[in-house]
């Protein structure tokens, strides 16, 4: 389906009009008219981009502005941003390599911070036998911050099993909680508190924060060192009036998480809940088992977020629930969730 303006709640198809659903615009700011304002705005301060590296002799105020906002916002000492959550991931897995004896994932995690011979953290759902032996290693364990498919924070309670001959360094991907979970959407990154030596924080802003861009975030010694490699000082940065975008937007971001919490709360009051879909009130993507249910939903003219991670995988059917929706688009899409799950 090919559309000719941006998805926001309500998408037009072959000059149709659908409720729309999907996306991952979770605070709705690509079409919000005070944050575009503000685009706007730094568009014309800093132009349309910034094609420099960031160790030039000419330095930027807006990457000091939006940094520290986003340091601050996700509780980390110190972060810094790049074009892309991709390459977030990448260049935090470069400078990790050559500090690692061995990786180990969580769940299937994003392409962002895959890695090469990484073990799991699980086999047969036990915590992996090579985490609790004696042998003094220095391990990193890569995981999403919300795993795919499901609606809550990633347990990080196995943490405490691992063998303190470990040396552990947890990479989180919050592209997908960042802006979204905790108080005014913090994220989970400052509310991890294991025995572990480092935790990094990777993420897109181009989800939940509107703006194309990716940061990390950890300790300043960390991100000094991801600042000095060769990949990060050969690219240029995210652009300019973006991240200065990303401070002056502090307060619309405030206002549209509570906007989205709000629809949330609405949700939860009135859907019946049975095993045809996975929702939480805390978060804004709801899964769907039956396929039938996907049809009902588009002869209603709704239509849900759709496609496939991997060529060969099955499709992933989800609700994505914005700070745009109304009260009336609520209504529409949990009255046929609620009549189809009546039948069973």
């Amino acid at each position: 389906m090919i559309v000719e303006k941006f998805p926001d709640r309500i998408i037009e198809i072959d000059q149709k009009q659908y409720l729309y659903f999907g996306g991952t615009a979770y605070l709705g700011l690509p079409t919000n008219t005070a944050f575009r304002d503000l685009v706007i705005q730094n568009i014309l301060n800093w132009g349309t981009t910034y094609g420099s590296s960031r160790t030039a002799n000419i330095q930027l105020t807006a990457y000091n502005a939006g940094e520290s906002f986003l340091a601050s916002h996700i509780g980390s000492e110190s972060s810094v941003t790049v074009s892309s959550g991709m390459l977030a991931g990448k260049l935090v897995l470069e400078k990790l390599k050559k500090q690692t004896d061995y990786f180990y994932h969580l769940n299937e995690i994003h392409s962002a911070i895959q890695m090469e011979n990484s073990f799991p953290v699980f086999v047969n759902e036990k915590l992996n036998e090579r985490l609790l032996d004696s042998k003094s290693e220095k391990i990193t364990i890569l995981t999403d911050g919300v795993p795919s498919f499901q609606t809550k924070p990633v347990d990080l309670s196995f943490l405490k099993q691992i063998s303190n001959q470990k040396e552990i360094t947890l990479v989180v991907d919050e592209s997908h909680s960042l802006g979204i979970i905790g108080k005014n959407g913090t994220g989970i990154y400052s509310l991890i508190d294991f025995p572990i030596k480092r935790k990094i924080l990777v993420s897109s802003l181009g989800k939940a924060f509107g703006l194309t861009g990716g940061v990390i975030a950890s300790d300043s010694e960390f991100i000094k060192e991801i600042k000095e490699i060769e990949t990060f000082t050969s690219a240029a940065g995210m652009n300019p009036a973006f991240v200065q975008t990303l401070f002056d937007a502090s307060e619309i971001y405030k206002i549209q998480h509570q906007k989205l919490k709000d629809n949330l709360s609405y949700i939860d009051s009135i859907l019946i809940k049975n095993k045809n879909v996975k929702f939480d009130a805390d978060y804004p993507l709801i899964y769907l088992l039956p396929k039938e249910l996907i049809s009902k939903l588009k002869n209603e003219n709704i239509i849900i977020a759709s496609f496939k991670y991997t060529k060969e995988a099955e499709p992933l059917n989800r609700i994505v629930v914005t700070a745009n929706h109304t009260k009336e688009d609520l209504d529409k899409l949990v009255g046929v969730l609620n009549e189809f799950n009546s039948q069973f």
